[in-house]
């Protein structure tokens, strides 16, 4: 594949670096002047070129630590803060920057006034202010260098250059139409609001409102009301082996079900053609770039893989739907009688097209009813109930007087330098959404679906003037243990968004309803009427689809160009002898030995080995063989496939011989004496052994590659890990990698990396073949199977995960959100193959991803927004499915409400993502800087337009209390700190986690969790499957919270730590670690021996249980005073002042001094 194919989003060739972070939209390539987006600062950059000092604080992060590529946004060394660079001639990505790709539509955002910015400084006296920040501030602009801005779009470019490729060979099971006949429309173009208005039923004691539960704007409960009960989803699993229900039987209903989910065949009637957009020509490419140009009445077949069809109009077909579960659940209840989201109203049809009489009650909520007023087909009034406005409606004068009636908690004011007890004592919950209650019940888990603000300010000034980041957290493929999965011929979408139907859209009558996101209204399908859960017809707002928030559809063959690819695994084995001297082989081999049968496929799975030192080594696994041949090719400067079958096997067929092979392996090279590591033409083979069929490619390498095509260097110079200010050789020194993984993308291989290694592997150049390729990276520093057993439980552990966990193959996602949003970066392993859509040739239930996002119209008419993420791809059982969440959300108009609504683990996560760009595409100083300057602005901000009388200290809101805390702790974190010995490649391992990890496990490797164990007791204990599970409190991370006589467990997210006082109780040492005293705990001490004992059964217990709540396995290790770990353990004491850092109080007081300035 030509460098070509690596324009706009990914980069460009010549031996430039590639991003992959903040996808930026190919879209919007030609710089606008002064249009920046949340990263200000970047300017085309070229990897190659020697670089000048960074200047001080540019603005937020372009792109990964790891990944390249030019931020899209304006950022000249040293030109003052309140000018922007002239236009570039040419698409600014085609100098690829570092970071992860980075895509973003066109926005048309005025750049906000950008902050102040600390320099980053790890001495502790407080660092100066620079201008790094993630948005400008308007009050005082800055002669400095340009600042963050989180939420502005990013600046429209020139025409889209070719985004990569075609793809040869096989094409995924993307439907692509050709670009030239419909092409996409932006993001923003899916404009979505979200539910239509609903009115509830009123009992005399209900405040007066059009329908919406006693909450007011800001997020809590008028005095007098209870908060609105908020259900949160039940958890859903998909269970691989377990078929939905087809189409409704013809005899009798199967035995055994539960009468209400006895399918039974629909109604038979005509079809409504009106439901059937024509479909749109497909195209078979899925890599080419297309402009978002598409009006939105067009039918757009353009989503190309995830979503080609629209509503098909066909025979009612089978229509079926099923729990997963074998506990099949009771059909969804309706909302109360008159909601009229996700359903109609009790109303003859054609009631909308009719005034409503002045004093009825609307049939739907007025929130909705605002939303879609608007885009109405006729007129209609919603009457307010007498007693005037719901919450919802409260003007800004009213607002603040609720304000001061009665403050929220989110808004109650905390000192932070008075108050140090901030910790909550146990988990904490992700915040509810200011919703009308039957909203809520609905809304999609926070899990899944996260939003760093839970109220949308209406405007994009009133999102600048919070200082706070707008984006979503996403953890799409996640293990769910109730997933509803449909059946069914007619997957209803909106004509013109292609919006899925959802609970949050509105049904005007039973054959017509309206898009939540573009408010077109669109006919329901005739099959649609029938519901399979409730077997009756005529009820369409019953159906599953409208009643969760998460369903999963099988796919008709419309959603696929070829027959469904089969599971295919192929893994690539280091066996130089520095990979012999680990070990890794030989637990590698049992492993797979003993998970073969669990790996997820069918009767067409595949596999296949190749081996690799100075050479290649291929296996002849074919059927009729009495042994594996080894085939070894040793030119590797022109790599050739050996033999054209054999080589990837069908695993039922040939599972003897493939057993064979994995036994003799270890033996076969352990007096080999070769030390050259040719991995990049192993990995050329491999791709060529893949790119007919698709799969998945599992990489295990133990040193620096040092032979043939992507041969590398050492680059660390172990004297300037701590000295350093700056770190360098964050970004690729190769593109090698990164073009590799977009071909594998474009051939649906994705590449999965097991880095086993006590020297420099330089992880920064071989992550990128799993970053582009939407694989995962596994990091297992100073790996021995004899010198650390605790690293290779970890692998072990890992390894069985990895192969039996579920896996979607040639995969893509795309995101939508209400008109007026739009997305502009996309966080996460993947490649941007047209403007908005993710290629995903594996997607796994561990990987997370973020998008930032920006309000490109105002949402004056709107009272709710939602999002909506629809994940194509196809199961290891060769079916074509669409797993689809949305999230709907309140519009907000004033500060209070918006500050009300934050999420700071979601904020905190987001500005996690983004400091791991800016550390690449500038510099490691100016992430820290832009990091202590969003801390700094978000309270100053705070102070400045919601506090009305002004108090001296440091005061937050109660919801953002812990953000000095978590931003404190992410300076301190691996990824970013400086003043501290860190190898580089931990330090890149540590970026990569923090861009790829869901939330819930990000939050633990920013702020640990610290327990003390020694006196466990069941007081407050969870009981799960008859284990008694103890919940000791969560305390702060200092040194003052340690006792000698106590022993303390650290929960770091990969990696745990039992530390054991030197005067601990004896008791705890006899019971739980079955040593006699303290001088006879053990140095390497990683397993917890299992006693009969209360103490011992408590103590593991609660280990396990928080190692089950994760898909890695976290090390164990036990530590004392002498231990050599120790020092990793001090350094999560984020609290504490260190030589290089600040104590948390002294922060707050820097906090502080540049707030007051």
């Amino acid at each position: 594949m030509s460098t070509a194919g690596f324009n706009s989003q990914n980069g460009t060739g010549s031996g430039q670096v590639y991003a992959n972070g903040p996808s930026q939209n190919p879209a919007a390539l030609q710089q606008l002047q002064g249009v920046n987006y949340g990263m200000t600062y970047q300017q085309t950059y070229n990897p190659m070129q020697a670089k000048a000092p960074a200047p001080p604080g540019p603005g937020l992060y372009p792109s990964g630590a790891y990944q390249p590529v030019p931020p899209v946004s304006s950022y000249q060394p040293g030109q003052p803060l309140t000018s922007y660079p002239p236009p570039l001639s040419q698409p600014l990505l085609t100098r690829p920057l570092m970071g992860t790709p980075s895509h973003t539509p066109p926005q048309s955002a005025s750049p906000s006034p950008g902050p102040r910015l600390l320099p980053a400084q790890g001495t502790p006296p407080p660092p100066a202010v620079s201008s790094s920040s993630f948005y400008q501030n308007p009050q005082q602009p800055q002669p400095m260098a340009p600042a963050w801005q989180y939420n502005t779009a990013p600046p429209p470019m020139g025409p889209p250059t070719s985004m990569s490729a075609p793809p040869r060979g096989p094409v995924a099971n993307h439907v692509n139409p050709a670009a030239s006949s419909t092409p996409p429309p932006p993001p923003s173009s899916a404009a979505y609001i979200s539910a239509p208005p609903t009115q509830q039923p009123h009992s005399a004691t209900q405040p007066s409102g059009p329908g919406m539960p006693p909450t007011s704007l800001h997020a809590y409960t008028q005095p007098g009301t209870a908060a609105p009960p908020v259900n949160p989803m039940v958890p859903h699993t998909y269970q691989p082996g377990r078929t939905p229900y087809g189409p409704p039987p013809t005899g009798p209903p199967p035995a055994g079900l539960p009468p209400a989910m006895k399918p039974t065949p629909p109604p038979t009637g005509v079809p409504g053609a009106s439901a059937t957009p024509p479909p749109l020509k497909a195209d078979a490419q899925c890599g080419v770039s297309v402009k978002s140009t598409q009006s939105s009445a067009e039918p757009d077949c353009q989503e190309a893989d995830i979503e080609c069809p629209g509503t098909v109009a066909g025979p009612a077909a089978s229509n079926s739907y099923n729990h997963v579960d074998n506990k099949i659940a009771p059909p969804p209840q309706p909302g109360p009688p008159g909601r009229h989201l996700g359903h109609y109203p009790s109303l003859p049809p054609g009631y909308q097209n009719t005034p409503a009489p002045q004093n009825a009650t609307s049939a739907m909520h007025p929130a909705i009813q605002a939303a879609t007023q608007p885009y109405s087909q006729a007129p209609q009034r919603y009457q307010q109930p007498p007693g005037g406005p719901g919450p919802a409606q409260l003007s800004p004068s009213l607002a603040a007087m609720s304000l001061q009636s009665s403050t929220p908690e989110a808004l109650r004011v905390v000192n932070l330098l008075q108050e140090r007890n901030l910790l909550p004592p146990g988990p904490i919950p992700a915040p509810i959404p200011c919703l009308p209650q039957d909203l809520q019940k609905i809304n999609c888990n926070p899990e899944v679906f996260r939003c760093t603000l839970t109220s949308i300010p209406q405007t994009q000034s009133l999102l600048s003037k919070a200082k706070m980041p707008l984006g979503l957290l996403l953890h799409p493929f996640k293990d769910l243990s109730q997933l509803p999965v449909v059946t069914s011929s007619t997957i209803v979408r909106c004509r013109s968004c292609r919006t899925y139907i959802n609970p949050f859209v509105s049904f005007l009558d039973q054959r017509r309803w309206k898009c939540n996101l573009c408010y077109r209204v669109n006919d329901v399908p005739e099959e649609f009427m029938y519901n399979p859960v409730s077997r009756s017809y005529g009820e369409p707002h019953k159906r599953p689809e409208v009643q969760n928030a998460t369903i999963e559809f099988i796919a008709p063959s419309e959603y696929m160009l070829r027959p469904p690819q089969p599971a295919v695994y192929l893994f690539v084995l280091d066996v130089s002898h520095n990979a012999v001297e680990t070990g890794y082989l030989n637990v590698f081999c049992q492993s797979l030995l003993d998970n073969i049968n669990a790996l997820p496929g069918d009767s067409r799975t595949k596999v296949g080995f190749i081996s690799f030192d100075s050479t290649i080594h291929f296996y002849n696994l074919q059927e009729g063989l009495s042994q594996p041949q080894m085939l070894i090719v040793s030119d590797i400067e022109d790599i050739f496939l050996p033999t054209p079958d054999g080589l990837l096997v069908n695993l039922n067929e040939c599972k003897e011989l493939v057993q064979d092979l994995l036994k003799s392996l270890p033996t076969l090279f352990e007096k080999t004496m070769e030390t050259q590591s040719a991995l990049g033409p192993a990995l050329q083979a491999a791709f060529k052994l893949l790119s007919p069929t698709g799969g998945r490619m599992s990489v295990f390498q133990t040193q620096l590659p040092n032979l043939g095509v992507g041969a590398l260097q050492s680059r660390e110079d172990p004297n300037q890990r701590a000295s350093a200010k700056d770190i360098q050789h964050l970004s690729p020194a190769t593109d090698f990698y990164k073009k590799l993984a977009l071909d594998c993308s474009g051939q649906q291989v994705a590449v999965d990396l097991f880095l086993l290694s006590a020297r420099y592997c330089d992880l920064a150049s071989l992550g990128c073949i799993s970053r582009y390729s939407a694989g995962s990276v596994y990091y297992y520093p100073s790996y021995h199977h004899q010198h650390n057993p605790a690293q290779v439980e970890c692998f072990q552990k890992d390894l069985k995960r990895y192969l039996t966990r579920k896996i979607g193959f040639e995969a893509v996602m795309r995101i939508r959100c209400t008109k007026g949003l739009s997305i502009h970066t996309f966080h996460g392993n993947f490649f941007v193959r047209s403007t908005d859509l993710l290629s995903l040739p594996n997607v796994n239930p561990d990987a997370g991803f973020a998008v930032q996002m920006s309000i490109e119209e105002n949402l004056d008419d709107m009272q709710v927004v939602s999002f909506q993420a629809a994940l194509l791809y196809t199961s290891s059982k060769g079916e074509r499915r669409i797993r689809v969440h949305t999230l709907c959300l309140p519009v907000v108009n004033s500060m209070s409400d918006i500050f009300a609504g934050a999420d700071v683990q979601a904020i905190t996560g987001l500005l996690a993502c983004m400091a791991v760009d800016r550390s690449a595409s500038a510099s490691l100083s100016d992430a820290r800087d832009a990091m202590t300057n969003a801390a700094i602005d978000s309270l100053t901000s705070y102070r400045q337009s919601v506090l009305t009388i002004q108090q001296p200290g440091l005061l937050a809101p109660a919801c953002l209390r812990l953000f000095p805390l978590y931003i404190l702790a992410l300076l301190k974190q691996k990824a970013f700190r400086t003043g501290t010995s860190t190898r580089l490649d931990d330090r890149v391992f540590a970026m990569c986690q923090l861009k790829y990890q869901p939330l819930a496990y990000a939050m633990l490797m920013i702020h640990p969790a610290l327990y003390r164990v020694d006196d466990l007791t069941d007081e407050g204990a969870l009981n799960i499957n008859e284990r008694t599970i103890p919940q000791p409190r969560v305390l702060q991370l200092t040194v003052e919270k340690l006792s000698r006589e106590g022993a303390f467990l650290m929960d770091a997210g990969m990696v745990m730590y039992l530390w054991i006082g030197r005067n601990c109780n004896p008791n705890f040492l006899t019971q739980v670690l079955g040593v006699p005293s303290y001088a006879a705990v053990p140095d390497n001490l990683y397993l917890l021996p299992e006693l009969d004992t209360a103490e011992s059964q408590r103590t593991r217990a609660f280990i396990g249980w928080l190692r089950d709540q994760r898909p890695f396995f976290p090390s164990l290790h036990v530590i004392r005073d002498e231990s050599q770990l120790k020092p990793s353990f001090m350094q999560n004491m984020i609290e504490d002042r260190t030589e290089s850092a600040l104590s948390y109080y002294e922060f707050l007081l820097h906090l502080q001094q540049q707030i007051s300035k």
